[in-house]
């Protein structure tokens, strides 16, 4: 059991960024997150900005059992939006390098990515909200992939990126079983 304290509802409200606070809060120390060795598929996020996208990635790696790998200039995982975004999923996804195969979602131009024989391991590299991924992050990944839309659209959102690379990876390895 844990210990706890009880706290005055007015308190939490005072700290809460939340229009409706939350009735309980955890305080937990940065170096108690998980980390260790990255798991057999990773997002590895480079210089995503927006604490939202970076916490529904960390959500989206815990579904699907994948590590995540965070860049220089990403937005803070314990921040208050990218912590929400997560959903607790900070607690359980290992934070640390991402190790395999290093693929790099652009927009145009690379792969598709149902082409691709995903295995194990794999990291799916992801580029900043507006810039993408740079020139210098590109040759750094073992091949550049690029998920095909039909529609007028010029790019998809980054989570929504990272989520279907991360499907096509399990559904990949689970159909090779």
């Amino acid at each position: 059991m844990v210990a706890g304290e009880t706290v005055e509802p007015e308190l939490l409200a005072q700290v809460s960024t939340l229009p409706h606070p939350a009735r309980m809060v955890g305080v937990f120390r940065r170096e108690d997150l998980p980390a260790g060795p990255a798991r057999q598929v990773a997002l590895s996020l480079w210089r995503l900005a927006d604490p939202g996208n970076v916490g529904t990635l960390i959500r989206t790696a815990d579904a699907f059992g994948a590590s995540v790998e965070l860049s220089e200039g990403t937005a803070d995982p314990t921040g208050p939006k990218a912590l929400r975004a997560s959903a607790g999923a900070l607690f359980r996804v290992p934070l640390g390098r991402a190790e395999g195969r290093r693929f790099g979602l652009v927009a145009h131009g690379g792969r598709p990515l149902s082409e691709l024989e995903l295995g194990e391991p794999t990291a799916f590299v992801l580029g900043a909200e507006r810039g993408g991924l740079s020139a210098e992050v590109q040759q750094t990944c073992d091949e550049l992939v690029t998920i095909p839309t039909p529609g007028p659209a010029e790019s998809l959102n980054v989570a929504a990126a990272g989520a279907i690379a991360l499907y096509a990876y399990t559904r990949s390895v689970t159909e090779a079983k």
